[in-house]
């Protein structure tokens, strides 16, 4: 999409009510007169993986997540370390996939405008533009992002929100990234594609306090499904995060977690905080009617979480390695 349709797209969802942040040192016009086709070209090459595995739209969307929780949208995330210590070597991101997306896009921008264009500005649209293409919300993508220098596994575990984390370790988790519990609430709902597997949710169905019990708060029919699908020493089957609707990006996910099946404690949890639990319930009342514009708002306050612009940081010329 170039920078014309997309100044348009964003007057138009300001008329729908859409707000448009536009956090310090980004502009949705940034790259327009050094890189005008930036956009368009990560748009291309994103259709071209996604269009062929639309799962890699969950896995994009969830890398971009990973990223901005730690030290920021910085494409930290990216970086290799030799000594395996680096944000993707750790446990909650070893399972990420799509580097090969943001790589492709980052190559084929280099090709046109040398240097220009960041991997954090690459990642944040590359998600954007990987939820659009399985037909889900659009949101602008105001740009400008610089990319760290700096990435440890240790810092995933302290900032990273967990999937077996209570209510109120949640809205801490997305308080310190300026974000509130709608954000939680709407962001929660990214659940609604995806995958996890046996291993993440073991305990909740066959030893939850230790004594070979399941998750009382989870639906009895749905634990019931869970086992069928999750023998006691399956650690590797795959299950939907959504189910009936894992690959159709919708409210759906809310009519889960109302239903008590939501997979993780994570998603369980919102059940237990007034706020919260008016979202979800909001939501199903009304079909999601508000769901694509709360994701998309919430979506620009998520990317725009501990930015380096200016001088900061540095455009890197590979996103796996510093300059």
């Amino acid at each position: 999409m170039g920078i014309k349709n997309l100044i348009a797209v964003v007057v138009l969802m300001s008329v729908l009510g859409i707000s448009v942040s536009k956090p310090l040192g980004l502009r949705l016009d940034y790259y327009r007169s050094k890189c005008p086709d930036a956009e368009a070209i990560v748009q291309r090459v994103t259709y071209q993986y996604v269009s062929r595995q639309p799962s890699l739209a969950a896995s994009l969307l969830r890398m971009h997540f990973h990223d901005c929780f730690v030290r920021g949208c910085d494409g930290s995330v990216l970086l290799k370390s030799p000594n395996k210590d680096a944000e993707r070597d750790a446990i909650p991101n070893l399972s990420l996939r799509g580097y090969e997306v943001v790589d492709a896009a980052k190559s084929a921008l280099d090709k046109k405008c040398p240097g220009l264009v960041s991997c954090a500005d690459v990642l944040a649209l590359v998600a954007r533009d990987a939820v659009s293409v399985i037909r889900g919300p659009f949101w602008p993508v105001p740009l400008g992002r610089r990319d760290g220098r700096v990435s440890s596994a240790s810092e995933v575990f302290l900032n990273l929100p967990s999937p077996f984390a209570n209510i109120a370790v949640l809205k801490q988790n997305f308080l310190a990234k300026g974000l509130n519990a709608k954000d939680l609430a709407v962001l929660s709902g990214g659940h609604t594609i995806g995958i996890s597997h046996c291993s993440i949710i073991h305990n909740r169905i066959y030893n939850f306090t230790g004594k070979g019990d399941s998750d009382p708060t989870m639906n009895p029919s749905y634990v019931r499904t869970l086992k069928k699908r999750c023998n006691p020493n399956d650690f590797t089957t795959i299950v939907d995060m959504d189910p009936g609707s894992g690959k159709t990006f919708d409210s759906h996910y809310f009519n889960v977690v109302a239903q008590k099946k939501g997979l993780f404690t994570s998603d369980a949890t919102l059940l237990d905080d007034p706020e919260t639990k008016t979202y979800v319930q909001t939501q199903v009342s009304t079909g999601g009617s508000s769901f694509a514009k709360d994701f998309a708002e919430s979506m620009v306050k998520l990317g725009s979480t501990g930015v380096l612009t200016g001088k900061a940081g540095e455009i890197r010329k590979k996103c796996a390695f510093v300059n």
